[in-house]
């Protein structure tokens, strides 16, 4: 918790001044290509991030909810888990999650290490414990070779678990979308009607939470500047941590990359057309009620932020011996 408050105290104020500091001036930065400096660690990891049997049900990986075929996330409003049950947020997509200054969207978690702990042990999610999972790995013989080679030890830890799946996950970015060949030097990436919807997504001050390579992550906002967002859905953001209701709806402000591919939108997905987000956004958090033809080309800029995405050959899992703990499907 006093990691998040940190975090908190220290995003607002880069929210205004931290990419103006940028050398070419401009707001978004180019997102990097991943550069993998141990393809051992980062192949296991990608083993376990679809790898079922950490969860207690036996049928749920972390690609359930964070799927990398439909953007890093569900395409759900929250997501669905264990024994059916629907989760009470949004499920952040996973994609160039390594550019946010905390997980989750209420910070609690600092790292993609420590995300990659949480619903593994939740019991809405995977509803397994940290302790089981574990057994589980340590009793297929190939999990014990691959954790060997990658960390020396014949013991298989939980941290050993997370750490190989935030290596992996780092992996997952999206470079060279349109905007970022515009923003590299190539002026005929974008049409004239994209780039009028970015012209406009910076003056009117949509920048001001959406900069930097992630177009977000960098800060916590409130939900809800000019006029309060109503919604039924129960999550408080950082209040949830802090009991404080200054923090009531404050939540880590979202990637833009890829987001066409992510709906539906906002931390209770209650969104689904990318027009009717940008419509919402610009009225409660800007005051601004914008034209269709204004929302349109925001839009067309928007969509120009989508990246290459990974190219993951699927990886082929090691079978269960017969002595492995073996979970009952939704038990």
């Amino acid at each position: 918790m006093k990691k998040t408050a940190l975090a908190v105290g220290a995003s607002l104020l880069l929210a205004t001044t931290a990419w103006a500091m940028k050398p070419n001036n401009e707001p978004i930065q180019p997102i990097e290509p991943a550069v993998i400096t141990d393809p051992q660690k980062v192949e296991l990891g990608k083993m376990l991030f679809f790898e079922p049997r950490l969860s207690k049900s036996g049928f749920i990986s972390c690609n359930s909810c964070h799927n990398l075929s439909t953007g890093g996330s569900d395409n759900l409003p929250t997501s669905i888990g264990h024994n059916w049950q629907e989760g009470p947020i949004n499920a952040p997509t996973v994609l160039n999650s390594s550019m946010n200054l905390a997980q989750f969207w209420d910070g609690r978690a600092a790292d993609l290490k420590e995300q990659a702990a949480g619903p593994i042990a939740n019991p809405i999610e995977m509803a397994f414990s940290h302790t089981l999972a574990v057994e589980v790995l340590q009793s297929i013989p190939q999990y014990r070779e691959l954790f060997k080679a990658v960390y020396g030890t014949d013991e298989i830890t939980i941290d050993h678990v997370t750490d190989a799946i935030a290596a992996f996950e780092e992996t997952l970015v999206t470079p060279n979308s349109r905007f970022d060949q515009w923003l590299r030097g190539d002026e005929n990436a974008l049409t004239k009607t994209e780039l009028e919807g970015y012209q406009l997504f910076k003056s009117i001050g949509c920048v001001a939470c959406h900069y930097g390579p992630a177009v977000g992550g960098a800060s916590f906002q409130k939900m809800g500047l000019v006029e309060p967002y109503q919604t039924t859905n129960p999550s408080q953001g950082v209040a949830g941590l802090t009991g404080k209701d200054a923090d009531r709806f404050l939540f880590k402000v979202p990637t833009l990359r890829n987001v066409e591919l992510t709906y539906p939108y906002f931390h209770d997905g209650a969104y689904w057309r990318l027009e009717d987000a940008v419509d919402v956004m610009a009225r409660l958090q800007l005051g601004r009620k914008l034209s269709d033809e204004e929302i349109g080309k925001i839009v067309a800029f928007l969509k120009t932020l989508t990246g290459e995405q990974p190219q993951i050959t699927l990886p082929i899992l090691p079978p269960s011996t017969n002595d492995t703990p073996r979970p009952q499907p939704f038990g």
